[in-house]
């Protein structure tokens, strides 16, 4: 039946182009703007993970209350001793220490006057570890613009905004002045090795970017960091996993009144990221409940239609004895199979722009120039797994409804009646 059934769409394209057609631009826009939206929300949320909270984060009790201030002063203490419990706790996390810092760029001139200062947005990674794997997690290779990277303490990233402002080129010294972790002044030179640019407006322009050795030494910071990152596998994050181990490690600590005590935060807990992963799938789920609606109104009046058109045929099929469920059940699977087709090449559709978007993205750096958020400044669509299928959902449903709704019609007419308005 269903070769049959293929023949007949294939053979009468009044009945079968014009559903097709609607089904294709329908699954397309639902899997492009569906990968539209899992892209953006997913890069802000890599995006904050990778330079801000991780997909878990480790900091005293007083630091997580105040850390959008940086208050090193309320840093952990004892780091490598903590950092090498939690690697044997969960050593399938890569763990990695991390200090922000802010201060003052100043910049010598050829007699070491003053020449240009601006405020600077510290971050030191490990840079020099060979395990730590933060050079590939923050595509420092890639973001370099000019020059190389650190090799050696007492060497500097400076963001491309930065050294534009400065006016400093690769190899000028500089100067950081800013406070230690005891509330001291401190001061320290760097050789700037690159400029840097991660797109993020927020981070470009005062960046500073340091092994986190000289900036311990720097901020009187000796075994001592004010945050420890763990990163789950693959980089991709599972809040499961996440919540689980955060409050198996929150619950071992007890509910200690020591503002130094460690504390754990899952990347959901942090930055309001909880709305952005709700709103991921809220939002993909009401975009394709709204097509699924759309499309099952636009088709259930073609369908009419359709069947209007066809009803000369339901007069000739019922006077040779067809009853009227064959004919309403040949109708539902002439619509699954143009659903399936319509969804099939919706669906190739959808993904090659997708994919075009996944590539080339849209910039939206200007909108961006004083942001304070993390967010990239190229908003990109993302190729999932479940782009192969969600487009199926609305076209083949819709379809099937639609045909569904019209086809009832059948049942409400007599047959004599049906013949006498045909003149069968």
């Amino acid at each position: 039946m269903i070769k049959f059934l293929l023949k007949g769409i294939i053979g009468d394209k009044n009945r079968s182009l014009l559903p097709i057609i609607i089904i294709t631009i329908g699954v397309s826009l639902t899997v492009l703007l569906s990968g539209y939206i899992k892209g953006a929300m997913g890069d802000i949320i890599d995006q904050n993970a990778r330079f801000d909270t991780g997909h878990v984060k480790v900091m005293t009790k007083a630091y997580a209350e105040n850390k959008d201030q940086l208050p090193n002063d309320l840093a952990i203490l004892e780091v490598d001793s903590l950092l090498q419990q939690l690697k044997n706790n969960y050593p399938e996390i890569n763990w990695v220490k991390r200090i922000k810092f802010g201060g003052i760029i100043d910049v010598p001139d050829a007699n070491g006057d003053t020449k240009g200062q601006g405020p600077a947005s510290g971050m030191a990674f490990e840079l020099f570890s060979k395990t730590s794997g933060e050079i590939k997690r923050m595509n420092l290779q890639t973001a370099i613009v000019k020059g190389v990277l650190p090799t050696k303490s007492g060497e500097a990233l400076i963001g491309q905004e930065f050294i534009e402002k400065l006016h400093l080129n690769i190899g000028d010294e500089v100067t950081y002045f800013g406070s230690t972790m005891n509330g001291s002044m401190t001061f320290k030179n760097f050789k700037v090795t690159g400029s840097i640019r991660f797109g993020t407006p927020a981070l470009d322009k005062g960046a500073i970017i340091v092994d986190i050795a000289d900036a311990q030494e720097m901020l009187d910071m000796d075994d001592a960091s004010g945050e420890i990152l763990g990163f789950q596998a693959d980089e991709i994050y599972d809040d499961e996993k996440a919540k689980l181990m955060a409050d198996i490690f929150n619950d071992s600590v007890g509910n200690t009144t020591d503002e130094y005590a460690p504390v754990m935060l899952r990347l959901k807990d942090q930055n309001n990221l909880s709305n952005y992963l709700d709103y991921v799938d809220v939002y993909t789920g009401l975009f394709i409940t709204i097509f699924i609606i759309v499309m099952s109104i636009v088709l259930w009046n073609t369908g009419l239609l359709g069947g209007l058109r066809r009803y000369q045929e339901f007069g000739i099929r019922l006077a040779l004895g067809e009853a009227k469920g064959h004919i309403y059940k040949t109708m539902i699977y002439e619509a699954i199979l143009i659903g399936v087709i319509g969804s099939v090449l919706g669906s190739l559709v959808g993904l090659g722009f997708t994919y075009y978007m996944q590539i080339v993205g849209i910039d939206i750096g200007e909108m961006l120039e004083n942001s304070t958020m993390l967010m990239p400044s190229v908003i990109r669509a993302k190729v999932t797994p479940s782009l192969f299928y969600i487009g199926f959902i609305p076209g083949l449903f819709a379809m099937v409804l639609g045909t569904a709704l019209s086809g009832i019609g059948i049942y409400k007419r007599e047959t004599a009646t049906l013949f006498k308005e045909l003149e069968v």
